[in-house]
């Protein structure tokens, strides 16, 4: 700022020193403000200046030039100004046609100024130059505020500023008032109507445009007015949507990968079981070979003589030593299907206890989610009885303003007539003083015509003290005449005087009227944003509530899910059980056979050839017993094969039937 004033006291010759003034009170200012020079006389050079420094001054948010009485080559000075700032004031500089071809160029290349103030400028008696300024309006795409109050706009204006709303994008607030569009003008701004989307606010009091086109303006207002805010809802629901969105796919992704990783582990159990049942079998067959190997034993033992019984006694001992171990190994089998049993039982009581507390937290969540619907239909309701606070504060408002402008009205016809008074006391005065001066100069010159007479008789001898005598009277004419001009002088400043203080009171009141008239402007601006504050916290409450059917649906289809879960558990179970009940009963069989065989072996002893017969038999049954359980083993194999490529179909359809599963497979 200190630069800024310096840079002006070096561009003028004689700067003004009001301007200084203003300068060094805005540098004493902190942040971005505003250069405010209203109501100061700026001289061409002034103008000159500034208008090579505001381009590149920064610190100024707002330029205000209002009253200060610019000519046609002081208003095209700052033409450039504020390429940098967002607010303009250029009200009661009587603007005329290069004033508004420049504010029309200034409009065309300026991308910053956001509000522009044109009051008591009288732009409309100017045709070309208002078209000027209006073309410049309709190529402009970022002013939003223009205050053209008190121009003179007639309807041809009027029309030139229709198709420039026609072009423009971006104005949202128009203030017409006190002009003279009339009906034509009226017409043509609501046919603009039609194609401008964006202005909100248009003021047209006291332009004699009939009540039904008033009407329809402000219907067209409200239009755009409820465009805005729908439009600016539906954004504000995409956003919400979007992020909804993201994160369904965040817990569908989550799903997705906690059911790979279970898919994982079923099939890691899968191999874990085949490695089990590969080794059983393979247990069982080297059991089945060494049982082979005794039977062929026994055969040529049992074609032997009677004296290798010592050797078939010791046979015997061997084979109760083996049958010793099969029990052993079958006794070790049963406690590993048990624990398996039992590890399989734990897995599903977590897996319902899972369940059971994702159900708690989804409920929780809705208890939340309803406790936040109660709040905020508590809150609009709040917001209600305020809005309805407002309303009544603003009716007695517009009352107490009314009431104002009324006595602010006979004030200024009391002082009308005080100041006619004073005028015709002032005139009454002068023409007394006036009377008085002639009446003087009258009885000064007849006194000096006869003292003339007097001294002619004795004119030869006193030259000298007539010459004396006229020097003086000249003297007294000349003093009585300078008094006469002295008080016409102060008379005609006492007049100035009093009516340049009529005229600020008069400025003093029009500005208290246009104060009063923003307040309810302001006031009005703040009811309609509690209501659409209040639309839009209904708008949430009913988003809110459709959220939480969405998750009580979800919630449902979880719980169906659970279910079908549970019970797909359940009959794997119950299937692993029964095939553990089978193997249970085919051990009690071996076990009873084991017992059947040792039996006989008793009975090999009291005779052999019986013992020989009988072992043939037996060996017959083990081999059909083996092979009925080696179809058993293959029977479990395929079983479980098929079980595994059962549970893999489904997960894989159950994957591919969900959105995330669709996604991925587009992909």
């Amino acid at each position: 700022m200190e630069e800024f004033r310096r840079a002006y006291a070096r561009l003028c010759a004689a700067p003004q020193e009001p301007v200084l003034l203003r300068l060094r009170e805005r540098g004493a200012a902190p942040g971005r403000g505003r250069l405010d020079l209203a109501a100061q006389s700026l001289s061409l050079e002034t103008c000159g200046a500034l208008g090579r420094l505001l381009p590149g001054a920064a610190p100024f948010a707002e330029v205000a030039l209002g009253d200060c009485g610019l000519s046609e080559e002081g208003g095209r000075g700052p033409r450039g100004g504020p390429a940098d700032h967002l607010g303009l004031l250029f009200q009661g500089n009587n603007l005329r046609t290069m004033g508004a071809e420049a504010l029309g160029k200034l409009l065309r290349q300026n991308k910053s100024i956001r509000s522009l103030i044109l009051e008591w400028n009288s732009l409309g008696m100017w045709e070309q130059g208002f078209s000027s300024f209006c073309q410049g309006l309709g190529a402009n795409n970022f002013l939003q505020r223009l205050d053209l109050r008190n121009n003179q706009i007639n309807h041809q204006g009027a029309g030139e500023l229709a198709m420039a709303l026609k072009q423009n994008a971006s104005l949202q607030e128009l203030d017409l008032r006190w002009n003279n569009i009339g009906l034509l003008g009226g017409r043509a701004l609501l046919n603009c109507l039609h194609s401008n989307k964006t202005l909100k606010r248009l003021e047209l009091a006291g332009n004699n445009v009939p009540s039904d086109i008033l009407k329809a303006v402000e219907q067209a207002m409200n239009h755009n007015q409820d465009r805005q805010t729908i439009l600016s809802e539906s954004q504000n629901r995409a956003d919400i949507l979007s992020k909804e969105v993201l994160s369904l796919k965040d817990e569908k992704t989550k799903q997705f990968l906690d059911l790979m990783d279970t898919i994982e582990k079923q099939r890691e159990e899968i191999a874990r079981s085949d490695r089990m049942s590969a080794a059983r079998v393979s247990q069982l067959q080297e059991a089945l070979d060494e049982q082979h190997s005794i039977m062929n034993s026994l055969k040529a033992r049992l074609q032997m003589t009677e004296a290798a019984l010592a050797l078939s006694e010791q046979k015997v001992y061997n084979l109760g030593e083996l049958l010793n171990a099969v029990r052993q190994e079958q006794t070790g089998m049963a406690e590993c299907h048990f624990k398996e049993l039992q590890q399989q039982k734990q897995e599903g009581a977590d897996r319902e206890a899972k369940l059971f507390r994702d159900l708690s937290v989804a409920e929780e969540k809705n208890l939340l989610l309803r406790n936040q619907v109660d709040e905020l239909e508590k809150k609009c309701k709040i917001q209600q009885d305020q809005l309805f606070q407002v309303k009544q504060d603003l009716t007695n408002t517009t009352a107490e303003l009314k009431l104002r402008a009324m006595q602010a009205e006979e004030r200024l016809e009391t002082e009308k007539r005080r100041f006619k008074q004073s005028l015709e006391d002032m005139e009454s005065l002068r023409v007394k003083e006036v009377s008085h001066l002639t009446q003087h100069m009258e009885a000064s010159e007849h006194s000096m015509q006869e003292r003339i007479q007097k001294l002619e008789a004795i004119r030869i001898a006193l030259e000298e003290e007539l010459s004396q005598t006229k020097a003086a009277a000249l003297t007294e004419r000349g003093q009585a005449e300078e008094e006469l001009i002295k008080v016409r002088n102060w008379a005609r400043l006492e007049e100035q005087q009093r009516l340049e203080h009529l005229e600020e009171k008069l400025r003093l009141m029009t500005e208290s009227r246009d104060e009063a008239q923003n307040c309810c402007l302001k006031q009005k601006q703040m009811v309609a944003e509690a209501q659409a504050k209040a639309n839009q916290l209904s708008l949430h409450a009913d988003g809110l509530r459709r959220r939480l059917e969405e998750l009580q649906q979800d919630l449902n289809s979880k719980e169906e899910e659970k279910v079908t879960e549970v019970n797909k558990v359940k009959v794997e179970l119950k299937e692993q059980i029964g095939h553990l009940q089978a193997e249970r009963t085919a051990q009690d069989g071996l076990r009873e056979k084991i017992a059947a065989l040792e039996r006989q072996l008793k009975a090999i002893s009291s005779s052999h050839r019986e013992a020989m017969l009988d072992k043939e038999g037996e060996i017959s049954v083990l081999l059909e017993k083996l092979r009925m359980k080696e179809a058993d083993i293959s029977r479990m194999r395929e079983e479980e094969a098929r079980r595994a490529s059962f549970l893999q179909n489904a997960i894989m359809a159950y994957v591919q039937g969900s959105p995330l599963g669709t996604h991925s497979s587009r992909k």
